[in-house]
């Protein structure tokens, strides 16, 4: 969608070391994946990201999408097509600040124009591999959920080809997220927030995880969760699916939610699965300067308890039963 934030995420991408290229007709796509003169077809080169809106020369969503399966399936490649949405209110509250005119709003209210170009995109969002919604990402949340996704040490699948899988916290008070493919509760867990002591810290910090795990359920609900994914995982692998985001939820994103992400993405690294770590309302808190809420992370160690150096308690992040599905 115009407005969502395209430019931004080629930034990005060209950070990471992409061939960035906006607006390229879509006819230009073959010659662009095709081997250039002097190159070895099939050989090593650095991957690029096209970004397309309605203003794209000789646009036409069906088009794009036989071209992008077409590429997919020549060569070995692998294509991504990410589809970036925001909610109409914001979208328009982007518009009025930027005081930028909506690409099919020149003459009309750009509630109209949004309305025309959803309905336009529509086929694209059914089909796209890759939902992103910026509605409440803030600029530094929007790079790092992309970092997450995309940066060669994370974001990566089991195998190759195999679905780039997300474990993700939120707040339930800040809304659902929208790209999330199964939405975990994890309100019913014992509430650090009562605890004055604790209430400043973060599911990052030891002693919030100590207190979590005294809930008599919560290993037997990480567990469980646990059993779902080693089951489901895989099929989706079997299914094709690029990507898989798992939110787990809790009132204020800072505790519970935080948590159980990090303990569930330490079993399935484990289990032989790259994780891309996304902690939502932290980025929200760090963004406004709060340092104490932590923030994502792609990769690398969970938040360990603070202890002696004798082994974790039974069932802790460090007892075997943690790091196997």
């Amino acid at each position: 969608m115009s407005g969502a934030g395209r430019s931004s995420v080629l930034a990005v991408l060209e950070d990471l070391g992409f061939e960035a290229i906006d607006n390229l007709p879509i006819g230009l796509l073959d010659r662009l994946a095709a081997p250039m003169e002097g190159e070895a077809p099939g050989g090593a080169r650095a991957p690029f990201a096209v970004g397309v809106d309605v203003r794209t020369r000789d646009f036409d969503p069906d088009q794009l999408t036989r071209t992008a399966l077409r590429l997919g399936a020549e060569g070995g490649r692998r294509v991504v097509t990410v589809f970036l949405d925001c909610e109409d209110e914001q979208l328009m509250r982007r518009f009025a600040e930027t005081r930028r005119r909506h690409p099919l709003a020149a003459d009309r209210p750009v509630a109209d124009g949004i309305a025309l170009e959803r309905r336009t995109l529509a086929p694209l969002l059914e089909r796209a591999d890759l939902r992103l919604d910026t509605s409440d990402l803030t600029p530094w949340m929007l790079k790092e959920r992309v970092r997450g996704l995309f940066a060669p040490e994370g974001g990566h699948g089991s195998t190759a080809g195999g679905p780039t899988v997300t474990v993700m916290s939120f707040a339930f008070r800040h809304g659902l997220p929208r790209e999330a493919d199964m939405v975990v509760d994890a309100r019913f867990l014992s509430n650090p927030h009562y605890d004055p002591v604790l209430r400043p810290l973060t599911g990052l910090d030891g002693a919030v995880g100590t207190h979590i795990e005294t809930d008599p359920d919560f290993h037997g609900f990480l567990d469980d969760l646990s059993a779902l994914l080693r089951r489901t995982l895989p099929r989706y692998e079997q299914e094709g699916k690029a990507y898989l985001t798992i939110a787990i939820g809790c009132t204020g994103g800072r505790h519970r939610s935080v948590y159980t992400a990090e303990c569930l993405a330490r079993r399935l690294e484990a289990a032989g699965w790259s994780i891309a770590r996304f902690h939502r309302d932290l980025e929200r808190a760090e963004e406004n300067g709060d340092d104490r809420r932590g923030g994502a992370s792609s990769g690398g160690e969970a938040p360990r308890r603070e202890a002696d150096d004798g082994p974790s308690a039974p069932g802790g992040p460090g007892n075997s039963k943690e790091r196997a599905l």
